[in-house]
């Protein structure tokens, strides 16, 4: 069988691999998302005993390797008596880790807005938590952008390291196919070939919202 036989005929069970990817990103990077932004908040509001524990966490996941980070929490939390599916301990591990990168891109930002918006907020009544909310929060999300969109091509391809853990994504499905053809290079090729065409299409997305973000803060 040619080479571009084997790809066609593992494609199939490589796409559907690849929609596990697209639902590990995407749910791994909104839950990202919100538990970075607590984080983020807890660091610059400087709230005694949680910001330390939120900078201790960021340090603590910024500095051990995701597949390391797997495995405590699959091979290791059973220990302890908790015990997780393949898929939710997935998401976890990628949803932490993931959290603690976005938190530091969402402190630049909001660092990154001009001291007066704070001073304007607080002059017109609003509470911190208003100026944050109606203020400065929607002018650090249009800085945080393309730093959010890298991080979750990142979280694209960082998915390929849950198919340790047995979980049917792209990559496990490749190696699935590869198991039945004894093929790997066609088939690890169009593994690539799929991961960059997720990624470009991010990129795309990433550029659409960088547009209608400048163009809605400049009318």
């Amino acid at each position: 069988m040619d080479s571009l036989s084997v790809v066609v005929a593992a494609l199939p069970l490589m796409l559907k691999g690849a929609g596990y990817t697209v639902m590990f990103a995407m749910v791994s990077m909104v839950a990202g998302l919100v538990l970075g932004f607590a984080v983020a908040l807890l660091r610059i509001a400087a709230v005694p005993l949680l910001g330390p524990l939120a900078a201790l966490y960021v340090s603590a996941i910024r500095g051990t390797p995701l597949l390391v980070q797997i495995f405590v929490i699959y091979y290791g939390l059973p220990g302890i008596g908790v015990e997780l599916e393949p898929v939710p301990a997935g998401i976890l591990a990628l949803t932490l880790n993931v959290a603690a990168y976005l938190s530091e891109s969402m402190r630049g930002a909001l660092d990154g807005v001009a001291r007066g918006q704070w001073d304007a907020g607080l002059s017109l009544g609003f509470s911190w938590w208003q100026t944050m909310r109606f203020i400065i929060a929607p002018q650090a999300l249009r800085l945080a952008v393309p730093s959010l969109s890298n991080s979750l091509i990142s979280l694209i391809k960082d998915t390929s390291l849950v198919s340790v853990i047995t979980v049917t994504e792209l990559m496990l499905a490749t190696k699935d196919a590869i198991a039945q053809t004894f093929q790997p290079l066609p088939l690890y090729l169009a593994a690539a070939g799929i991961y960059w065409l997720l990624s470009f299409a991010f990129e795309r997305v990433q550029k659409r919202v960088e547009a209608r973000l400048s163009l809605a803060f400049h009318r």
